[in-house]
């Protein structure tokens, strides 16, 4: 446990990524193969289930300190994060511990069914027996994940140095539903990725963000547009004669949309096609909110079924009978996936249309009409391009369209979490409907470290009330909000939810007696429903 509390700290205090690299190179290279194995599982979003309850660590805190509850909470609030907060405050352990990391875990999970008692007999033992930086971790363990900054693609790339294994090779082989609990680490990274596992997708080529415009990428003939849908990006596979449906999170989806089982006996064995789950009605995709009542629900009505219908928009072909196709070019792949669209004609799998262009001004004045067609924007793919692992520059890249924006004023505020947990960047906007100020969405990232400290200093400094960690200020700074879509909603005091806000720029220039209107915002969804 020592071992991976040092690992942690190093990973926490590093903005280098070379440095973060090599700590998770050596730790791989020396630390307990149970240990190399969980650790891959919790950087990767495997961890075990949550047996203790915040509340009960807080409670079992405040009788091995003493604390009055009020002091408590002005701690939690102030560091911003319960694992830490606990473990600061806990008096000083005896640090005899010897146990690894995995034992550690071991013991958390069988306590999932045990009793209150037990889990709390359990809980004050091993704060006694770990230091500080250990409880942080053990506390971590049990309340949430790390936010440490280690990508998959980090974890990978030291993987593949310890174990000489090419990276994109072990982006595959650590992809799908393994178990921590149920196999090893040598076991994961020997395997033969189709026998051992039918199911497992490929790690997804993702696009980076063009900012400056197409010009710079050469002759508009060497490359192939698309819209870019706003929905879920996913793998389906048929493979053993079975179906399965992945999310880019890596979350097996297939219960969730059954829609996709006639294509379990119309694809072709040994078929994979990465696309976008998106709600789809007479020929149109539907917004990302109609989508949204699908996601988290393990039962699917038949009401949602009729609301919310679900087709496949597939734009690359992966495997093809069996074979791994990803180094083939594009433009083959291409020729490949529009045959087997067309063949299985099936309304559920529909083929991401290719636009057709001549030079970089007609594509631009095809992006202007995104959001007519129900699109966030381009994707600009190299017709020569193999489909990568992670994020490749390059050869994919998505050209979004310009954000809608709102000019709004702060009327809450939060302290944020991390390395920020003592700044308040957590933000809550509202526009003017009428005389009153109505909230309607929160945002808190877009602002420079400078701005954010600088209004971290004002938020202290105007205060009205107090509400937990949130604080209501005086209503006068103004931001500009942009964001990629607007929805009705009936969970929203204002009647609108926003999709992806996120604080453009501090409006100085601007008082608070212009900021926009309620009315402003219904117009807007007015004008994304048409």
């Amino acid at each position: 446990m020592k071992e991976f509390a040092t690992l942690i700290r190093i990973l926490s205090n590093s903005t280098k990524t070379n440095e973060k690299l090599d700590a998770l190179s050596k730790y791989m290279a020396t630390a307990d193969a149970a240990d190399r194995l969980w650790v891959l599982a919790l950087f990767t979003g495997r961890r075990p289930k949550r047996t203790v309850n915040a509340t009960q660590l807080s409670t079992w805190c405040l009788q091995m300190t003493g604390l009055p509850a009020w002091l408590y909470e002005e701690c939690y609030h102030t560091v911003g994060d319960l694992a830490e907060t606990i473990a600061l405050l806990l008096p000083p352990g005896k640090s005899i511990s010897v146990h690894p990391l995995h034992y550690w875990i071991d013991q958390l999970i069988q306590l999932e069914k045990a009793d209150e008692t037990t889990k709390q007999t359990f809980i004050l033992k091993a704060w006694e027996e770990l230091d500080t930086s250990e409880r942080f971790v053990f506390n971590k363990l049990i309340t949430g994940g790390f936010r440490i900054g280690v990508s998959q693609k980090m974890m990978v790339n030291a993987l593949a140095d310890t174990y000489d294994i090419p990276a994109a090779t072990i982006s595959h082989m650590i992809s799908g539903n393994w178990d921590p609990q149920k196999t090893t680490i040598e076991a994961l990274l020997s395997e033969n990725i189709t026998e051992a596992d039918a199911s497992k997708p490929f790690p997804f080529y993702l696009a980076y963000a063009l900012e400056t415009g197409p010009a710079e990428l050469g002759t508009p003939e060497q490359w192939q547009a698309e819209w870019k849908w706003d929905g879920i990006r996913g793998q389906i596979i048929k493979r053993n004669g079975q179906l399965f449906v992945w999310s880019r999170g890596e979350e097996l989806i297939t219960e969730k949309f059954p829609e996709y089982q006639p294509l379990l006996e119309l694809l072709p064995e040994g078929t994979v096609l990465d696309g976008e789950i998106l709600t789809f009605a007479d020929g149109f995709p539907l917004p990302f909110q109609t989508l949204q009542t699908r996601i988290g629900r393990k039962n699917v009505t038949k009401k949602q079924l009729q609301e919310a219908p679900v087709a496949f928009l597939s734009y690359d072909l992966l495997e093809w009978e069996g074979q791994d196709i990803r180094t083939t070019a594009l433009q083959e792949r291409r020729v490949l996936l529009e045959q087997l669209v067309e063949k299985i004609n099936h309304p559920t799998l529909r083929l991401s249309p290719a636009i057709t262009f001549h030079d970089w001004e007609e594509l631009a004045a095809f992006r202007l009409q995104a959001r007519e067609k129900g699109s966030e924007g381009l994707m600009l793919k190299k017709l020569d391009s193999a489909y990568q692992v992670g994020r490749k520059r390059g050869d994919w890249w998505k050209w979004k369209i310009d954000p809608l924006t709102i000019d709004a004023v702060m009327i809450y505020a939060q302290k944020g979490h991390g390395r920020r947990s003592n700044l308040y960047t957590d933000y809550t906007f509202a526009v003017r409907d009428g005389e009153q100020l109505v909230s309607f969405t929160k945002a808190y990232s877009g602002l420079t470290d400078k701005e954010i400290n600088e209004v971290d200093n004002w938020v202290k400094r105007n205060s009205i009330e107090k509400f937990g960690p949130v604080r209501t200020v005086k209503p006068e700074l103004v931001f500009e909000i942009g964001f990629e879509g607007i929805a009705a909603s009936n969970r929203h005091k204002s009647g609108v939810a926003l999709r992806f806000p996120r604080i453009l720029r501090w409006r100085k220039d601007k008082p608070v007696t212009e900021i926009n209107t309620l009315t402003d915002l219904q117009q807007l969804l007015q004008m994304h429903k048409q």
